[in-house]
């Protein structure tokens, strides 16, 4: 005999309704608007620094462009298509910003390594200006989003904050360009800049290819997670344990508990029912339960 408990407390987490979507939507066109300028600007300065932070921010853009439709497409109910929902498309869309990023990165290396080796003059008046509009700009942006609580806005206030002190970096080096002629620090900024960039790219594209392989949230101990639930009264041994996330928020988890031959229904029910406990405790908020007896042997052969 084998009962099956799929518990569907989903911890979905909360966006901030509308005005969350509303925060993220205005930060969007801001952050958007802004990167345009920056291309021009950068060209126009002749500045590599420039352009290596626009390709930052337009990855922002993305960022925040596909936070701002996943907010509400993510969280489509399931249906027959996704029996999971919809929740894992923010993956997809973080790995298409992630690879924009790389190859914007790549692009800015190739015009900022050769400068370094052959200095042009920038206009560091020009740069100065546009420092300063960028901290106005994303200030303003990452103001915006500070007043929300939904994990889509602390993640992307936190791009805004580090292309606020960016800008604080070029408004220095403008101002040090201003009174002494030492163009090779334009390249150099922008070579730090961009090698900044891509090492944060590098590891959110290592925790996304967690995701995706189904990897252990890296929050969670599997072990102690076994040991939690062998805890529970009438628990035997407990096998066959996976634990996963959809898209870095939502645990999953799926197990296989043994209890006493002759356990009844109430006991089995009680037995669930504190499992679900335990781990909704612990931030795990879609469980799945398989009840063996003892004597009886496991169906599936990776049980272990």
């Amino acid at each position: 005999m084998e009962a099956h408990d799929h518990t569907h407390t989903h911890g979905h987490a909360n966006d901030g309704g509308r005005g969350g979507q509303k925060n993220i939507r205005t930060a969007f066109f801001l952050n958007l608007t802004f990167t345009l300028v920056e291309i021009v600007g950068g060209m126009a300065t002749n500045s590599v620094a420039i352009l290596s932070d626009a390709v930052h921010d337009l990855g922002d853009s993305l960022s925040l462009g596909i936070a701002w439709f996943l907010g509400r497409y993510g969280d489509k109910a399931p249906d027959r298509k996704f029996s999971y929902g919809y929740a894992r498309f923010s993956l997809l869309g973080a790995l298409v910003n992630s690879l924009v990023l790389v190859a914007g990165s790549a692009f800015v290396l190739s015009r900022a390594v050769p400068r370094i080796f052959h200095p042009q003059e920038v206009h560091a008046a020009g740069m100065m200006a546009l420092a300063v509009l960028g901290i106005l700009v994303n200030g303003l942006a990452a103001f915006q989003l500070n007043k929300g609580t939904s994990f889509n806005e602390k993640v992307v206030l936190w791009h805004l904050l580090e292309d606020v002190l960016g800008w604080v970096a070029i408004l220095v080096a403008g101002l040090v360009l201003l009174f002494v002629d030492i163009p090779v620090l334009d390249p150099l900024l922008s070579l730090g800049i961009t090698l900044y960039v891509l090492y944060h790219v590098g590891i959110n594209l290592k925790q996304i290819l967690h995701i995706l392989l189904q990897g252990v949230p890296a929050h969670f101990s599997l072990e102690a997670v076994e040991e939690e639930i062998g805890k529970v009264p009438g628990v035997l041994s407990v096998h066959h344990v996976h634990l996963w996330s959809l898209e870095g928020e939502k645990a999953m988890l799926s197990a296989h508990v043994v209890v006493a031959d002759g356990s009844g229904i109430r006991e089995m029910g009680r037995i669930k029912g504190e499992i679900r406990k335990r781990m909704d405790g612990q931030g795990i908020g879609h469980v799945t339960i398989e009840v063996d007896f003892e004597s009886e042997e496991c169906g599936n052969r990776d049980c272990r």
